[in-house]
């Protein structure tokens, strides 16, 4: 028995190894475009022209008005403190913002009124929620159509933002230049450290360093379309116009778990320039223009919140965007996809490590075991060592970009806890996604910043 149970060990480890090898093959090539990039840059464009900052950025060509739309269902707690916030930061730039609540819910509309300001502009839908949040912005978008005929001025872009973002002073000043380059134009996610959930809301922040300082990047620079995060972005007005031509006035699309990944991979589709934009906010900082807010900081939410990414981009995603695209998008789409087979790998592999180390242990203590290795599986071992050795260099360097050494060091045990997340995701989704029911607003409770914090 001890014997068929070293040989189960080897074949799952095997087959394991064998995938964690393709996928490290899969990154490293990413690495290798971003560091070539980089260097490239660094000796050609940077040379000939200055680097660009937000605070001064040339002023637009076609100066214009920005919709900003906040969809929110059972928001009470944090709406009132992100208008506020909102509008301390934007000051008194060309803006209106359109909050969207359901009509059951009574307390965010309270919340909402609590915020005197003409600027603001609630919309209620006449439906009892959770529907979904695509849902949501549909309906603020048939506002911004009859605010835009009355107002007989179409807006320059919309702005979207989640009920509990912490807006940065800039991105209006940066948007309201690069939607004159672009359809859509995606700015940073940076997640906010939870005082009492350093490891589960801290692998947030490693995962978004690496994606929005490197991934994103080559992701562009490959020519593939830019996936939208639904929070710290901007749709030109006649773009997102052309997305609703398509779909019978409705541009968001309310059957998506994830409508806002598919909005810039549509927007590719129809041909139209999706950018990433990582610019230093002032001169002599290293800290971008970016969003910042709170995610989930128990492992229920973090779990809950990652099926819904998995199901909507990796399960769903498949049927629903398909593998159009040149090659560059056809590799993005992919790398999008591997979620559900990357945690089945880790999930085999933890269980072969498990397997091994009961078998040593036994051995150890003097049964006859056979625990040698195969000669392929050693050599597969080493090498993906050696990968996984460069990838926690890799995200302890971005992470220590963005939060500093001491969260760079803690990058590295953090990996775990995010491969736990990842496989607990993976079986949720799957679980929903075979079960062919209507999905709702699967939210999670949110809580706001302070304003200090950036």
């Amino acid at each position: 028995m001890a014997n068929i149970l070293a040989a189960v060990a080897g074949e799952l480890a095997l087959f394991a190894a064998v995938g964690f090898f393709v996928f490290a093959l899969d990154d490293l090539l990413v690495d290798i475009l971003y560091l070539t990039r980089r260097f490239w840059r660094s000796a050609t464009i940077y040379r000939r022209h200055p680097r660009a900052f937000a605070d001064r950025m040339a002023a637009p060509a076609q100066p214009g008005w920005f919709a900003i739309f906040v969809p929110a269902w059972d928001e009470s707690a944090v709406i009132g403190d992100m208008l506020r916030a909102t509008l301390e930061r934007f000051g008194d730039g060309d803006y209106r913002i359109f909050v969207g609540q359901n009509r059951n819910d009574e307390a965010t509309a309270l919340e909402i009124l609590r915020v005197d300001d003409a600027r603001i502009q609630p919309v209620e839908i006449d439906a009892d929620g959770p529907t979904s949040k695509a849902d949501c912005l549909n309906h603020l978008y048939d506002a911004l159509v009859a605010h835009e005929w009355g107002l007989d001025r179409p807006a320059k872009a919309i702005v979207l933002h989640d009920a509990e973002d912490l807006v940065h002073p800039l991105e209006l000043i940066l948007f309201d230049r690069l939607v004159e380059r672009a359809a859509a134009v995606q700015l940073p996610v940076v997640p906010l450290i939870h005082p009492a959930s350093r490891w589960i809301s801290g692998h947030y922040c490693d995962e978004f360093a690496e994606a929005h300082g490197k991934e994103l990047v080559v992701r562009e620079a490959v020519g593939a379309a830019i996936p939208l995060a639904g929070v710290g972005c901007a749709i030109e007005r006649g773009a997102l116009s052309k997305l609703a031509a398509e779909r019978e006035g409705k541009p968001f699309a309310a059957e998506s778990q994830t409508e806002d990944y598919e909005l810039g991979l549509r927007l590719g589709a129809l041909g139209l320039k999706t950018l990433f934009v990582r610019i230093p906010a002032v001169a002599g900082e290293e800290a971008v223009v970016a969003f910042a807010g709170h995610f989930p900081s128990t492992l229920d939410t973090a779990v809950r919140q990652k099926a819904r990414w998995i199901g909507g981009i990796a399960m769903a995603g498949w049927d629903r965007m398909g593998w159009g695209g040149r090659l560059g998008e056809r590799w993005m789409r992919m790398r999008d996809r591997r979620g559900p087979l990357a945690a089945f790998l880790l999930l085999t592999g933890y269980l072969a490590l498990f397997l091994w180390s009961q078998l040593w242990l036994a051995r150890a203590m003097g049964a006859p075991i056979d625990v040698s290795i195969n000669p392929l599986l050693g050599i597969l071992l080493g090498a993906n060592l050696v990968l996984l050795l460069w990838r926690l260099l890799m995200r302890m360097m971005f992470t220590a970009r963005t939060y500093g050494l001491k969260e760079g060091f803690l990058a590295a045990p953090r990996l775990i806890v995010g491969n736990v997340i990842a496989i607990l995701a993976a079986w949720r989704a799957f679980r929903l996604h075979v079960s062919d029911k209507p999905q709702r607003w699967d939210k999670t409770r949110h809580i706001f910043p302070g304003k200090a914090m950036t």
